[in-house]
């Protein structure tokens, strides 16, 4: 009789355990966030072509001005500071995995010679930069409103910062090109991946 009870109250725990985990299961369902139907998708020129890829480093902004030429002078320096800021991030992480998958010796000189060595490269490569997009608007109000989007290759930077390390003799020494380039390379994918 006790093992009719205990096999009873067994079942009744399983089939009670397996409706809570089906309501727990169905709830997040629930939870998944839908624009109201009457929400209207806003399409932002040169959006699409200001996504970095495996080859570019890529970056878009917008700005707007009573005068049309300052709308697009303030929309290329904001472009210029995104994308500015992309590389040195790409380029930082690039650096910390080859100091430490190579054991650069005197890791924290080799870091900061190197950090400072981009900087230049990056201020010097932001010069020659491609605008690939570029679309201005008046506005109702009559200002204006330019959206613009730049590139600049991943080869333009690798070719920069070989360049700079030739020059320098300490940095040199420490320097495997190859191994570099394929690290580098491996962040480039990474990014394309991360901009989809």
């Amino acid at each position: 009789m006790k093992t009719k009870t205990l096999l009873r109250s067994s079942i009744f725990l399983m089939i009670a355990f397996a409706t809570v985990l089906s309501f727990s299961s169905c709830k997040k369902k629930k939870d998944v966030i839908k624009p109201d139907k009457n929400a209207k998708e806003i399409i932002i020129p040169c959006k699409n072509e200001g996504r970095s890829d495996k080859n570019f480093f890529r970056a878009d902004a917008q700005a707007t001005s009573q005068d049309m030429s300052l709308s697009r002078e303030k929309a290329l320096t904001a472009a210029k500071q995104r994308l500015a800021g992309l590389i040195e991030t790409k380029i930082k992480s690039v650096t910390d995995r080859y100091v430490n998958e190579t054991e650069v010796g005197k890791n924290s000189e080799f870091e900061q010679k190197f950090e400072n060595l981009t900087r230049e490269v990056i201020n010097q490569t932001l010069v020659d930069i491609a605008i690939v997009c570029e679309k201005n608007f008046q506005e109702q109000n009559g200002k204006y409103t330019t959206y613009i989007a730049i590139e600049v290759s991943k080869d333009a930077m690798l070719n920069g910062i070989n360049n700079k390390i030739t020059k320098d003799q300490k940095l040199r020494v420490d320097y495997d090109k190859m191994k570099f380039e394929q690290i580098f390379n491996q962040e480039m994918e990474k990014l394309e991946q991360e901009s989809r």
